[in-house]
């Protein structure tokens, strides 16, 4: 490895660390992110201004820019109407309304399961994950206020059902589980029995560790803080009828299930709109500022797309140095079990780029002919790389992850990080280990 590789490497690591341990502190993301990324091309000896190279030469002003435009253009339309749908239930009493309703049947006991039953139904029905962060978090707020449970753990609420079992299930309509179709020539059900199982475990064992340390939270004399920002809860306020306040997110699991084979993530686009109006339709008796609502939720958008997007800008600039196409090399030609391969390659270029999609993207054109000519099964490579793209991606510096706690949630990040950790990090590392035993013993393929 000659010196400037050397240098590239150490920009690369450096950047990440840089990137994760600023965003750790609360430092704006808005900040770190371009101030990661510069450090990043300075290492690298990358140009840093367009009039400095030949036409499409990589510099760090171009590269950033295009990570951080390109994130927009793919997404602001869907962050604008998931901003907008979360208000307008919350304003309308909707998110209340069904809260209420899940409470009474399940038990004040079972608050923070009703969040992830919720985002979990939303998720597999093929909503995206930031649109699901988005309407939930009223419904998720109004429960860990009446249960009084400390709000520091609702984004770990959020991503358990989220991120984890549904995001790379069999079957599962996210873009994690649809990526390996193309390059494996698998179906969405690849691999359902391990599947199962694992999600089943990540399911379980991350609702019950979460639970431990609201629990133990608890205990220590944490409680519900309510914020001057928050949408005041009156528990005099006549409420929607819950059958009827849910009849908005039905429809947007409906219209977005219809409609995601033909138009991919656009269908998010009716699916939001359909149920915004529907929103409209059903509580607008109950509406306190309806158009104050829709600003609101114009806002909180811009604001959360701009924070994602910084992130996605960093990725930009770090795959374009040398450093990261060595990295990605060596992760590629690891030695020994073809699914373990696979699985600690795609993670660490997910952790990398801080997206499972990335790393899924950037490690398949190369993994694939390789272990498809070794005979691997496809079924097996499918899951197991489905699987491990949603574990590392979820470090501090992943888009879902500054958008939710940040943007949505507004908890700092040295207070509600871990807990997302834990759900998000280590329990589906835990479950790629159970897959990776299991097709290693056969079972399913």
């Amino acid at each position: 490895m000659d010196t400037s590789m050397v240098f590239s490497l150490i920009g690369l690591l450096g950047g990440l660390a840089l990137l994760i341990i600023l965003t750790l502190k609360g430092v704006n993301i808005l900040i770190v992110g371009p101030v990661s990324a510069l450090f990043v091309a300075l290492m690298s000896g990358m140009p840093l201004f367009p009039q400095l190279v030949e036409a499409g030469e990589a510099n760090f002003v171009t590269n950033y820019m295009t990570g951080f435009t390109s994130f927009i253009l793919a997404w602001y339309l869907m962050f604008l109407l998931g901003a907008i749908f979360g208000k307008v239930m919350e304003d309308s009493g909707a998110a209340d309304a069904v809260a209420q309703a899940i409470v009474s049947k399940l038990g004040m006991k079972y608050a923070v399961l009703a969040i992830v039953i919720a985002c979990a139904v939303l998720t597999y029905g093929g909503v995206s994950l930031f649109v699901v962060a988005f309407s939930v978090y009223p419904m998720a707020l109004s429960l860990f206020k009446q249960a009084d449970l400390p709000r520091r753990f609702i984004p770990a609420a959020l991503g358990l059902g989220s991120v984890t079992f549904t995001m790379t299930s069999a079957g599962s309509p996210e873009i994690q589980n649809w990526i390996p179709i193309e390059y494996l020539k698998t179906t969405p059900y690849a691999g359902w029995e391990v599947s199962i199982l694992v999600a089943v475990f990540m399911a379980v064992f991350g609702y019950w560790w979460l639970k431990r340390l609201i629990s133990k939270a608890v205990d220590n004399g944490e409680r519900f803080v309510s914020r001057e920002t928050d949408p005041l809860f009156d528990e005099s306020r006549a409420l929607p009828n819950p059958w009827l306040a849910a009849i908005p997110l039905i429809v947007v699991l409906v219209i977005s299930f219809i409609f995601h084979d033909e138009l991919k993530t656009s269908a998010l686009i009716i699916a939001l709109l359909g149920g915004i109006i529907t929103t409209f339709i059903v509580s607008w008796r109950y509406f306190k500022a309806p158009w104050e609502a829709v600003s609101a939720g114009t806002l909180g958008a811009i604001v959360a797309i701009g924070n994602t997007a910084a992130v996605v800008g960093f990725g930009g600039v770090a795959k374009a140095v040398p450093a990261f196409g060595y990295v990605v090399e060596a992760m590629t030609n690891i030695p020994g079990s073809p699914l373990i391969g696979a699985a600690i390659a795609v993670s660490v270029i997910a952790g990398m780029t801080g997206s499972a999609s990335g790393g899924q993207a950037i490690a398949l054109p190369l993994l694939a002919p390789h272990y498809i000519d070794l005979g691997v099964n496809t079924e097996a490579l499918h899951r197991t790389v489905a699987i491990s793209s949603g574990a590392l991606d979820s470090l501090p510096h992943n888009g879902y992850v500054v958008t939710t706690i940040q943007s949505i949630c507004g908890e700092k990040y040295s207070a509600a990080y871990w807990a997302v950790a834990a759900t998000t990090v280590v329990t589906p590392l835990i479950g790629l280990t159970i897959a990776i035993i299991l097709f290693s013993f056969g079972f399913g393929i």
